[in-house]
């Protein structure tokens, strides 16, 4: 399934230098080109579960999935890495 900007995904790995974890949910809001030709990047923006900006991270395009009817939501308290 194409994976489209302004979509929300969820990560499918850990991010510790930023308090992400697997399955948490973003928005894709761009994909960079690898400056070597390796895999494709892809900006999101990460929010709280009330919308409020959290962080911006870049990840490879295999660190998130597209959000499907089988995949449930659920909330966590997220401590920020220092």
């Amino acid at each position: 399934m194409p994976i489209e900007l302004y979509q929300d995904v969820s990560l499918t790995c850990d991010l510790p230098d930023y308090g992400l974890r697997s399955g948490d949910i973003a928005t894709l809001i761009d994909f960079v080109p690898h400056p070597q030709g390796g895999e494709e990047g892809c900006i999101l923006e990460v929010s709280n579960a009330i919308g409020e900006f959290v962080t911006v991270v870049t990840v490879p395009r295999s660190a998130i999935a597209v959000l499907r009817p089988d995949n449930i939501l659920s909330v966590r308290l997220f401590a920020q890495a220092s």
